[in-house]
C-alpha cells in the first residue's frame, strides 16, 4: 500500500466531502441562480457552506466568495485590489517567498507600471517585521504575505506586520494566502489584520477545483471574471455546488479538532526528525518552530528529482517542492539560504493527522536505502 506525504500538494477527500458532492450531483443538482425549487434547494446548499467556512474564519459569510481556487483568489485579490486602489497609489509589496499565484501575479502588476517590492528573510533565514514596515509609505496600495509556507512551513509574522501595518498606513489593504494555514493553524480575520484571505478546500480534504476568499466589508476589490452577477458580481459564473458543499463539509469536519491535529502533527514530525537524525547525510532545511504539517530535507549529493522517484518505486509519494512548479526550484529555498546542492536535493515531506509513525519508518528505510544506492 502506497505512503502518501505530499499532502501540501493535496490532501484525500475526506468521506463527508465526498458524499456531500455525491449527493450534489445526484439529488441536489440545480442551479442556484434558477428561481424553482431545485434551484432554491442548491442556492440552501451553497449558503449553508458560506456560512460554515466563515464562521470558521471568525467572517460575515456575506463577506465570503467562492473561486474555482485559491490561484484565482490569489489573482483576484491582488488583481481587483490593484485595478480599485492603483490609480494613485502605484506600490504593492509581497515576500519573497509566495506561492507563484502571487508572485507571477505581482511580476504581471510590475510589467503593467506598479513597483513591487519583495522583501526578503534576513542573513538567518528569518523574516524580520520591521522590513515589512519599512517597505510601505503613502504609495502602497496593497501588502500581501503568506501565512505559512508551502515549501518549508516557516510560519511569517503576519499578524504583527499587518498589525503594524495598519497602524501606520491604515489605507493599505492587506491580503494573506492562507491556504497551508487554514485548518492547521487558527486563522481568524480579525486575529490576523487582513482584509483579503485565500483559501483551498483541496488542501483540507476537500475537493479540487474550488477555494475562497474573504474580502472584508468596505474593501474594493474589482472583478477579473465578469459574466452573469453570480457571488454578488465578484466573480461570476455558475456555483459548483458539489465542490463547494464539499469544501463546507471538509471544514466543518475539521474545524473542531485543530489544536488536536496540530499536537498529532508535531508528534509525528518529531518523530521523523529524530530517525533522520540516526540515518546521518541528511539535511533539515525547516525550521524547528515552523508548521509541522511541511518538513523540507535535503539528502546531501542526491539530486531531488532522482530520490524522489526512487522512493516512488517503493511506494512513497513526496515532493521536490511545490506542486504548482513541476518538479522547477521556485527560488524560495535560496531566500531561505538553502542553496547549491543542497537545494538541488530537496525533497518535501508533508503530513496530515492521519499519516502514521509507520509510514515514516518505511519513508526512513527508503531514504536509507536510496542514499546508499541512488547516484547523485
Amino acid at each position: 500500500m502506497a505512503v502518501y506525504l505530499d499532502n501540501a500538494a493535496t490532501t484525500k477527500p475526506c468521506a463527508e466531502a465526498v458524499q456531500a458532492a455525491v449527493d450534489a450531483m445526484t439529488i441536489n443538482f440545480g442551479n442556484p441562480s434558477s428561481l424553482h425549487r431545485a434551484g432554491l434547494d442548491a442556492q440552501i446548499a451553497v449558503d449553508r457552506a458560506r456560512k460554515v467556512i466563515a464562521d470558521s474564519i471568525g467572517a460575515d459569510p456575506a463577506c465570503l466568495y467562492f473561486t474555482s481556487g485559491a490561484t484565482e483568489s490569489n489573482n483576484l485579490a491582488l488583481r481587483g485590489a490593484a485595478a480599485a486602489y492603483g490609480r494613485k497609489r502605484r506600490k504593492i509589496v509581497i515576500s519573497a517567498v509566495e506561492h507563484a499565484s502571487v508572485e507571477e501575479t505581482a511580476a504581471a502588476l510590475e510589467k503593467s507600471g506598479f513597483e513591487v517590492v519583495r522583501v526578503s528573510p534576513r542573513g538567518d533565514g528569518r523574516f524580520c517585521p520591521e522590513d515589512f514596515i519599512a517597505a510601505c509609505d503613502d504609495d502602497t496600495c496593497l501588502l500581501s504575505m503568506m501565512y505559512v509556507n508551502n515549501e518549508t512551513g516557516y510560519i511569517l509574522p503576519v499578524k504583527e506586520v499587518f498589525s503594524a501595518v495598519k497602524r501606520r498606513f491604515p489605507d493599505i489593504v492587506t491580503h494573506c494566502d492562507c491556504v497551508q494555514a487554514y485548518m492547521k493553524l487558527p486563522v481568524k480575520v480579525n486575529a490576523l489584520g487582513a482584509d483579503l484571505i485565500s483559501l483551498s478546500a483541496h488542501k483540507i480534504h476537500g475537493a479540487k477545483g474550488v477555494g475562497a476568499l474573504f474580502i472584508r466589508k468596505g474593501v474594493r476589490v474589482v472583478p477579473i471574471v465578469t459574466g452573469g452577477k453570480q457571488e454578488k458580481g465578484i466573480r461570476s459564473g455558475t456555483e459548483s455546488v458539489p465542490l463547494i458543499v464539499a469544501f463546507g463539509a471538509a471544514a466543518e469536519k475539521l474545524a473542531p479538532t485543530i489544536q488536536e491535529r496540530w499536537d498529532r502533527v508535531s508528534g509525528l514530525k518529531a518523530y521523523l526528525l529524530g530517525k533522520i537524525a540516526e540515518i546521518g547525510g541528511i539535511s533539515v532545511n525547516s525550521p524547528d518552530d515552523g508548521s509541522p504539517y511541511v518538513v523540507n530535507i535535503s539528502a546531501e549529493g542526491k539530486r531531488s528529482e532522482i530520490m524522489l522517484h526512487f522512493l516512488e518505486s517503493k511506494g512513497i509519494y513526496v515532493s521536490s517542492g511545490s506542486a504548482c512548479s513541476k518538479g522547477q526550484q521556485s527560488g524560495v529555498l535560496g531566500q531561505f539560504g538553502i542553496t547549491g546542492k543542497r537545494a538541488d536535493s530537496a525533497l518535501r515531506i508533508s503530513m496530515t493527522a492521519e499519516t502514521t509513525e509507520a509510514d515514516l519508518d518505511e519513508l526512513c528505510e527508503a531514504l536509507r536505502e536510496g542514499l546508499e544506492k541512488v547516484r547523485g
